[in-house]
């Protein structure tokens, strides 16, 4: 039985790159592409209520509105909206904000067009995505029945992984030393299944540790 596209958009200020994505793109018979956009600002005025997009390819540097803006404006006008953030770096800092901003996934600008179908089709389906950074149990973990428990000192550890402390900085404003905040991240990565900082900050966003 025949499933039904999944509608996609591309907003990025590279025109090759926009252009090579959308071409690549419709390449594959289980994607739409709906329109591409050079800014957030354009992205705006392409949204037609009528046929949303359901997930849209976010760069996060662009001129006019950058992708941060473009995302919070999704989810305040189309929470229904998914977005997956494009980059060039793998920069904690930008994807946590990209997060926080309301973005689902995030996606290196080098990745193939195999990973970026499978990043499209994760979102669409499970509502996220975190390429090599999350792994596929943390993706199942989310939907579990059973939620990990935690201790009062490792949900103020994620708390504050979710600002821009350094590790070391989050050390002293809990008042224990760097080696005791490195054995709380080993152990919270074990528990979540993840991998990175960013992981832990997705997973405590993602189920209400964190109030935004």
């Amino acid at each position: 039985m025949k499933t039904d596209k999944i509608r996609i958009a591309i907003v990025d200020d590279h025109t090759l790159f926009r252009n090579g994505v959308a071409a690549l793109m419709r390449e594959f018979d289980d994607l739409q592409v709906l329109f591409e956009a050079d800014n957030g600002q354009h992205m705006q005025q392409m949204m037609d209520k009528k046929l949303l997009p359901q997930v849209v390819l976010m760069d996060i540097n662009m001129p006019v509105m950058d992708g941060y803006a473009a995302t919070g404006w999704l989810k305040e006008k189309y929470p229904e909206v998914k977005v997956l953030a494009l980059s060039m770096f793998e920069d904690d800092k930008a994807v946590i904000n990209m997060i926080k901003c309301g973005a689902c996934g995030y996606l290196l600008k080098e990745s193939s067009p195999k990973e970026l179908l499978e990043a499209i089709t994760i979102i669409f389906q499970k509502g996220m995505y975190i390429n090599e950074l999350v792994s596929g149990k943390m993706i199942r973990s989310l939907t579990a029945d059973s939620d990990p428990v935690f201790t009062t000192n490792e949900v103020t550890f994620l708390k504050l992984c979710c600002t821009e402390l350094t590790y070391k900085e989050i050390a002293h404003q809990m008042f224990i030393s760097p080696r005791t905040i490195d054995n709380y991240r080993e152990a919270l990565f074990q528990k979540l299944n993840v991998k990175s900082r960013t992981g832990l900050v997705l997973y405590a966003i993602q189920n209400d540790v964190v109030k935004l």
